[in-house]
């Protein structure tokens, strides 16, 4: 009931817009920070790969895999790391902000603070995942006092007009076999 609240709800779209206003700032101005000030991963990501989330009684890894991901992947490619971060918080800022996309910009969100999370810094990252995920649940309802009120519906008409052209090319060429005919 609570979800389809969130989902359909006027009064909901006009509360959730000052959510992601809020988060979308929080977003947007730590991406803005990284890009204008210099940022660097590498320092954070070795910490999160020398002091990694360990079991307290037997010493193993909560987050193995993401360990291993930070290892093999954010590490070696530090430099591509150093440009999507910055990048992408302001890019999750700026669609929470307009309300473009709003739901997709959610889910990025949340994404990053789930990683945060994981390398072990918690700072303000679960407040985030907390409102940034009721932004999410709320899906294009989010971004109904935003771009997304236009951009949605020309959206949805494109992927039908995308999915029945699909359809409609598929038979052609083809000839009708038995169990078809």
């Amino acid at each position: 009931m609570m979800v389809q609240w969130l989902r359909e709800n006027r009064y909901a779209a006009m509360l959730l817009l000052f959510v992601r206003l809020y988060v979308g700032y929080e977003w947007l101005t730590a991406g803005w920070h990284k890009l204008t000030g210099g940022f660097d991963a590498g320092g954070f990501l070795k910490n999160a790969v020398t002091k990694p989330i360990a079991d307290k009684a037997t010493g193993e890894l909560v987050y193995p895999t993401f360990t291993a991901f930070v290892n093999n992947f954010a590490l070696p490619n530090v430099k591509l790391i150093n440009i999507l971060i910055p990048i992408g918080e302001f890019l999750v800022g700026l669609g929470l902000i307009l309300g473009c996309l709003t739901a997709a910009a959610a889910f990025f969100g949340l994404m990053m603070n789930f990683m945060f999370m994981f390398a072990g810094t918690v700072s303000t990252n679960p407040w985030l995942v907390l409102v940034g995920g009721i932004v999410f649940i709320a899906g294009t309802n989010a971004g109904k006092y935003g771009l997304d009120y236009y951009l949605m519906p020309m959206l949805r008409k494109w992927f039908a007009h995308k999915k029945d052209g699909a359809n409609h090319t598929a038979g052609k060429g083809t000839k009708p076999t038995a169990a078809h005919a």
